[in-house]
């Protein structure tokens, strides 16, 4: 088996693109020479219709692009790259800390960061930015706007970073009205809205502190949010006539739009004033019915849903103001049978990373479908071609696997209401007989690592499940471990249904009668065990641990994120590209999210597929995925008593009182280039837009250079200097201003302010002198750092208020498939290692006599905030190691001490020296390895050090868990180390 057909021959690998960049490259089908071209750029924004005219089933058909996202695009891409224009200072801080480059685990994907980075353009970029910009409405009274990302892209995060940036702008600005503080979540389902409670600021497991999603100066004010999710059957009500069809029922009449609300939202949430932003997850099925619509054009199913869920939303607007309606689907699409596609596309879409782009970018693994099979099997062009075919069509063959319902053998048999017992047809046994091989060998690959493969199908009537579940109970499919019953799970669609659509909200969706309440516990039983069995499939420990084979009727649950299907059949009609993308997107969910080094992309994961015709992708060569690496759970040894705390500092405060002096002994000398500034430029006015040559005016900053007289010079960097200083300085500005000249001058006039050589026939002072004058800002920088290491400033730790002692206790279970090595002396079970150097760390570690305890800096949330370049970033050591002495070193392993390592370093000594002030958290040190080999001789050198509270001090720093510190002094900033929020 291999990937999606295509005329003209195979293609390599279909993963082109960084997860983590805007995509480079795209697979384009060129028609007129019915092939697949690797094209540079970024495919347009679309979705994909029949080519007209067209009678190959090879042809992926064309794009049909989506204007509105197609000129967003560039006016974001602009925005972002002039520094995103316009935003509050709480949105910039955001969107900073989301593009922090030194974030690991936690690091956004291209498309979840362009997804919310758009929706605050909408909303926060200045107007003249958005000119010709509007997104249609959907014909109700509020705004909609939609995000359309494919299955696991990620949207639920970026559900999570729309609800941090309303709420913490609210927040801080409750005047505004472009945002709100209360949000309701509207799910599909019961599975769905479990899942969203992650959304919750107060659930234990939110992704808010999972993701990383908002500073941690901005946690308190996040959890002050108040998020409602509930499933849509939760937001209906019954009218008078429903009410008088009803027996046994308090007549008392339908609900008022206030107990409705209490119904809705809850009491709390109902009783808060400002505006509600409400988030649709699968927006896609709250759609408004058009007008003059016939009703064979829409199910009943979907045509009952989307009137309940868009006229509750509508009630919802009525009652309380829906500032606006946020719509996330992977297809935005309202069903039906349109004239030209089968869908009509919503028209709100702002943003677009659609299925084939997340296939591109490694997202998600990667559909194979049958492309041939032995010359005797296949089917004739005519037996799909809805105009017939001619004997003579030279179109290319198709497998009947391949449209496998639709084979004339098949189609009728399956629509029958045939018992279970009755046979398949036998091209179905013959597909499960290929499918099932094709599974087992998968299996064989995955047993070495622990991992069951799971193999799904997708029927078009539940006679037809229950033919297939007997085929297989019975073993009439020779693939005995798909027959196992242990591993056999038959979806009974009309109890699962009734679970997605139970409701908690409060006051329910309707009373019970007492005479059925035990036939409704039992039933209600039946179906928890049901959905938990469904929802846990592939997950350890869980009760849909073993499951292999499941067997379902009609589309599987929204929400079912089993990252284990590799295999699946689909026996019902397929009348769209989007009901394919639907149900392939059960299945497309990655085992792994590791880069290959070599390539900076996600290795490629498959998943085979027979009888849904995927036809919008190139016929990748035939490759053979490796099985997903094994996942070694990083959790806490029970019991341990190698636990270790520490201070969790925002930022430092640089308190200077009395004298300044400066060790210049501790200060890198600072290289100017004076060929990287421009000194001289020839000016010309424009004739005709030319310019003219013979009015050229030359300007020399050289000639001017006695306007830079060292003194002035002096007197500009000391002012400079004095603006970035006097808020940690306690005594009079005059004396101040005074050392600061005094430290300038001294600095300008030392070896350690270098200059480059000047160019043939330039005095050298004159050179000097204009480079330091621009390039001040690093002369200042230069100094402001060596003034902050002189041995007479207090440092000042500003704590976390809400978490001011970290602690390894704190660390949840997670899970990873990088190299691990096993741990004696450390509170987690297993090191993950980045490199041999850090295995060889944990053994010189485990094995030094005085190392008491030591831990990997990993998922555990010790960080130390410094500024490269301008940017606030994020600095994690490698280790903390405890001595028998009672000191705590910092530890970190690295091949290159480079100049960004430098600067970690420098704002990790800062940190020390102002926890080591503090007192109340033990004596502390940090160094930096570069060389393994001397790791033990290092780790001895510190063990053996003095420490600032020695043996006989009564303040010895202990093991226990600090007293929370003591607040910081009055009037205290956020300096230095971050920026004003």
């Amino acid at each position: 088996m291999s990937g999606g057909p295509a005329a003209g021959g195979k293609i390599g690998p279909l993963i082109l693109n960084s997860p983590y960049a805007e995509p480079g490259e795209h697979w384009h089908y060129d028609h007129d020479a019915a092939r697949f071209d690797r094209r540079p750029g970024r495919r347009p924004a679309g979705y994909r219709l029949a080519t007209p005219g067209s009678t190959d089933p090879n042809d992926p058909g064309v794009l049909a692009e989506i204007r509105l996202v197609n000129r967003i695009r560039p006016l974001v891409r602009e925005w972002r790259e002039s520094g995103y224009p316009g935003v509050t200072g709480t949105t910039l801080r955001l969107l900073r800390h989301w593009r922090e480059p030194d974030r690991e685990d936690n690091r956004f994907f291209f498309c979840q960061l362009e997804a919310i980075e758009t929706l605050v353009w909408l909303t926060e970029s200045p107007a003249a930015h958005r000119v010709g910009i509007r997104v249609p409405s959907d014909g109700g009274a509020f705004p909609r706007i939609c995000s359309k990302m494919a299955t696991g892209a990620g949207k639920t995060v970026v559900m999570a970073m729309l609800i941090a940036w309303q709420v913490l702008n609210r927040a801080a600005r409750p005047q505004d009205t472009r945002f709100a503080r209360n949000v309701l979540l509207v799910a599909p389902g019961r599975t769905v809205r479990e899942r969203l409670a992650v959304l919750q600021p107060s659930s234990p497991d939110n992704y808010y502190a999972g993701f990383d999603i908002a500073p941690r100066g901005l946690m308190p004010k996040l959890r002050e949010a108040r998020v409602v999710v509930r499933n849509w059957q939760a937001l209906g009500w019954e009218d008078a006539g429903k009410l008088l069809k009803k027996r046994g029922v308090d007549r008392r009449g339908p609900k008022s739009d206030r107990a409705w609300l209490r119904q809705v939202l809850g009491p709390d949430l109902a009783k808060a004033g400002g505006n509600l932003l409400v988030i649709n997850d699968e927006g896609h099925h709250a759609w408004r019915i058009p007008p003059g619509f016939r009703s064979t054009e829409y199910t009943r199913n979907d045509r009952d849903r989307a009137t309940k869920w868009i006229e509750a939303l509508d009630r919802l607007h009525r009652v309380r103001k829906v500032l606006v309606c946020h719509d996330f689907t992977a297809t935005p699409f309202v069903p039906g049978s349109g004239a030209k596609t089968g869908e009509t596309l919503f028209e709100w879409i702002v943003s677009d990373f659609g299925l084939d782009d997340a296939i591109e970018s490694g997202l998600v693994k990667t559909p194979r479908v049958v492309i041939r099979e032995n010359p005797a099997a296949v089917e004739s062009p005519a037996a799909e071609s809805p105009a017939g075919g001619s004997p003579n069509d030279e179109r290319p063959l198709r497998p009947r696997l391949y449209r496998l319902y639709h084979d004339p053998e098949v189609k009728d048999d399956l629509n029958q209401k045939a018992k279970p017992e009755t046979p398949l047809p036998d091209l179905v046994r013959n597909a499960y007989s290929l499918l099932g091989h094709d599974w087992r060998e998968t299996a064989a690959e995955w047993k070495r690592r622990d991992r069951i493969p799971v193999m799904i199908t997708v029927a078009n009537r539940t006679e037809t499940a229950a033919r297939v579940h007997r085929a297989f109970e019975k073993k009439k499919i020779e693939i005995e471990e798909l027959c196992d019953p242990e591993g056999l799970l038959h979806l009974d669609s009309a109890v699962l249904r009734k679970a997605e659509s139970e409701s908690d909200a409060p006051g329910g969706n309707g009373e019970t009668s007492a005479p059925r309440r035990r036939n409704r516990t039992t039933a209600k039983e039946r179906t928890r065990l049901l959905r938990e069995q469904v929802n846990t499939v592939g997950q350890r420990g869980k009760p849909g641990e073993r499951v292999r084979n499941v067997i379902s009727v009609g589309m599987l649950t929204e929400g079912w994120d089993a990252k284990t299907v590799t295999h699946i059949m689909g026996l019902r009609a397929f009348t769209s590209q989007l009901l394919c993308e639907q149900v392939i997107g059960r299945g497309l969910r990655r085992t792994a999210y590791d880069l290959d080094p070599d390539t900076g992309r996600f290795a490629p994961e498959y998943v085979n597929v027979f009888g849904v015709p995927f036809t919008f992708l190139p016929h990748e060569e035939e490759t053979d995925a490796p099985p997903p690496k094994p996942r070694v759970p990083v959790e806490q040894r029970p019991g341990s008593r190698y636990g270790i705390s520490w201070p969790d500092i925002l930022t430092i405060e640089n308190r200077m009182q009395g004298k300044l002096v400066v060790d210049w002994t501790k200060v890198e000398p600072l290289e100017l280039d004076g060929e990287r500034a421009v000194v001289e430029a020839d000016l010309a006015p424009v004739v005709d837009g030319e310019p003219a040559p013979e009015q050229v005016r030359n300007a020399d900053l050289l000639e001017r250079e006695r306007e830079y007289r060292l003194q002035t010079q002096i007197f500009k960097t000391t002012q400079d200097l004095y603006d970035t200083l006097a808020e940690g300085w306690r005594g009079s500005k005059a004396s101040f201003l005074s050392q600061l000249a005094a430290i300038v001058d001294e600095f300008i006039a030392s070896d350690l302010l270098v200059v480059s050589r000047p160019p043939p026939q330039v005095d050298e002072g004159a050179w000097r002198r204009v480079t330091i004058h621009l390039q001040m800002n690093r002369v200042v920088l230069q100094l402001k750092k060596a003034i902050e290491i002189s041995s007479n400033s207090i440092l000042i730790p500003l704590f976390d208020p809400e978490h001011p002692v970290g602690s390894t206790s704190e660390m949840p279970v997670w899970y990873t498939s990088r190299q691990t090595a096993p741990t004696k002396k450390s509170p987690i079970t297993v090191a993950v290692c980045d490199s041999d150097w850090e295995r060889q760390a944990v053994r010189d570690l485990d094995a030094h006599p005085q190392v008491e305890r030591w831990v990997k800096n990993d998922h555990l949330g010790f960080e130390v905030f410094y500024v490269y370049r301008g940017v606030v970033r994020k600095y994690r050591p490698d280790f903390l190691v405890r001595f028998r002495s009672g000191l705590t070193l910092i530890l970190e392993i690295k091949g290159r001490y480079t100049d960004h390592a430098k600067e970690k370093n420098a704002a990790l000594r800062t940190w020390v020296r102002a926890v080591n002030q503090d007192t109340r958290f033990g004596p502390w040190a940090s160094t930096v390895c570069t060389d393994p080999k001397t790791l033990p001789t290092t780790l001895t050198r510190f063990a053996s050090r003095p420490t600032p509270h020695s043996p006989s001090n009564p303040r010895r720093a202990t093991n226990r868990t600090p007293l929370p510190p003591r607040p910081p002094p009055a009037g205290t900033r956020l300096h230095f180390l971050t920026p004003a929020a």
